[in-house]
């Protein structure tokens, strides 16, 4: 099985870079060229920071998990797609974005 919508609500699964500990977020994220996208404004917040510092991350979504490694992006035309994409028709995508980009494993449970 595979995520086959463009713009969906997953769950984001990332191990703390400080307490090494698990932690979960729902996020809207995007699927293009193959590829999962998550982004925000700035790059502060826990869940971006955790994905940068360690990479391996699950996407939980329809019952399914997806492992994954998560990188910056940091080609600014590619983010502005992605904002496009997540928020179409919306005034907030024009807004400046930063994103992580998730390369998903083959497996699937």
């Amino acid at each position: 099985m595979e995520i086959t919508e463009e713009r969906f609500r997953p769950i984001l699964v990332t191990k703390g870079r400080k307490t090494g500990k698990r932690h979960s977020v729902w996020l809207r994220a995007v699927k293009y060229n193959e590829k999962i996208y998550f982004s925000r404004h700035r790059p502060d917040g826990d869940w971006f920071q955790n994905a940068i510092t360690n990479p391996e991350v699950i996407i939980q979504y329809n019952n399914m998990e997806f492992t994954g490694k998560a990188s910056r992006v940091f080609d600014e035309k590619l983010n502005e797609k992605i904002s496009q994409l997540k928020y179409p028709g919306e005034e907030r995508a024009n807004e400046k974005r930063v994103a992580i980009e998730i390369t998903l494993d083959d497996n699937t449970k």
